[in-house]
């Protein structure tokens, strides 16, 4: 027999697992670079990433970008659950000069189940 203590336990449940839905359908953030990958020296470079992850609530998002250009942090972007990125897919561009063959390396982690882990692409520089 189920007793009004253990059906008002269960109600007060529901909204709660619900909460946690979502993130079963969740992944790790991963990142793609679209960038040349030959470029005169001295030119300007824009380097565009590209972050997915599937679940973006108050509860589970991408909390931090990064890329690295030559072991070189040169952007960050930190993201909390009350200023979360904009969308499940979403993008950043940094610009840069390019006075040296540059190795461009971008990672976005998850805050519940981590980073897909990092992709990197290499940009030649000509005289």
């Amino acid at each position: 027999m189920i007793t009004r203590r253990k059906l008002l336990f269960v109600l007060m449940m529901v909204p709660f697992s619900s909460l946690y839905a979502r993130p079963a359908f969740a992944n790790k953030s991963s990142t793609s670079i679209d960038a040349p990958t030959n470029v005169p020296k001295g030119s300007e470079v824009t380097i565009r990433i590209t972050v997915s992850h599937k679940g973006n609530s108050f509860l589970h998002y991408t909390n931090w970008l990064r890329v690295i250009v030559n072991q070189k942090e040169i952007a960050r972007w930190d993201f909390s659950s009350g200023q979360r990125p904009e969308a499940e897919v979403f993008t950043r561009e940094v610009k840069l000069n390019a006075l040296e063959n540059m190795e461009v390396t971008a990672e976005a982690n998850c805050n519940l189940h981590g980073s897909a882990g990092p992709t990197t692409i290499k940009i030649s520089v000509k005289d």
